[in-house]
């Protein structure tokens, strides 16, 4: 009979009459034996691949930023009302990537994000986890933050993305291409909501009463 661990070591044999590399057998072979909870990727293995620290966790120096953009926007909201004139929207979209911070100026394409398909994708990922009656919460959180544009910058943090994740690059533990892929930041973001808020209720609740979350 041909159990997954026996078809592991004949692929790995194959390999190597074709290519030669005895290691490759024998770390197939180790890998075949380990149990799961062996060859299985930690968290803290994940953070270290990705810069260090878990990509979800709090961090008080990015809380304490996100506290100033807010008393920031605060601020230029009161001062536009004397002034008699409109305030500045604390969202834009970079025509390229800015310096530093993990961006990559070569993988920011021209071109405008899709805010409706960006809240459809949101959406199933959420009814995916289970999370359907949350949707109303959620919509109105990253309307709020982002407007569901996944090219979105806060003008007064720095944060990127359809979640707002500060700094951006922290969405690169759900993939590479999170610069520019909705369903990438999408899925850190829903991430980032389950460990810290345990649900977008409760992240819309905290957003609702510090201005940020």
């Amino acid at each position: 009979m041909l159990t997954p661990k026996r078809a592991v070591i004949l692929g790995a044999v194959l390999l190597v009459v074709v290519g030669g590399g005895g290691f490759t057998v024998h770390t197939a072979i180790q890998n075949a034996s380990a149990p799961a909870s062996e060859s299985a990727l930690s968290l803290d293995d994940m953070a270290k691949m990705f810069g260090g620290g878990d990509p979800f966790a709090s961090d008080p120096k990015t809380d304490v930023l996100k506290a100033q953009a807010a008393q920031a926007l605060k601020a230029d909201e009161l001062k536009a009302t004397r002034d008699d004139r409109d305030p500045l929207d604390p969202i834009f979209i970079p025509k390229e990537a800015p310096g530093g911070g993990g961006f990559d100026p070569k993988e920011l394409p021209p071109g405008s994000s899709n805010p409706t398909g960006n809240k459809a994708i949101g959406k199933q990922m959420l009814e995916a986890r289970g999370w359907g009656d949350q949707w109303g919460c959620l919509e109105k959180l990253w309307t709020k933050e982002s407007g569901w544009n996944e090219r979105a910058m806060n003008r007064y943090s720095g944060a990127y993305g359809i979640p707002q994740s500060l700094p951006g690059h922290k969405m690169s533990s759900a993939g590479a291409d999170w610069q520019t892929n909705a369903a990438t930041q999408i899925e850190w973001g829903l991430g980032y909501i389950k460990g810290r808020y345990g649900t977008p209720c409760g992240a819309w609740g905290h957003s609702q009463a510090t201005g940020w979350y």
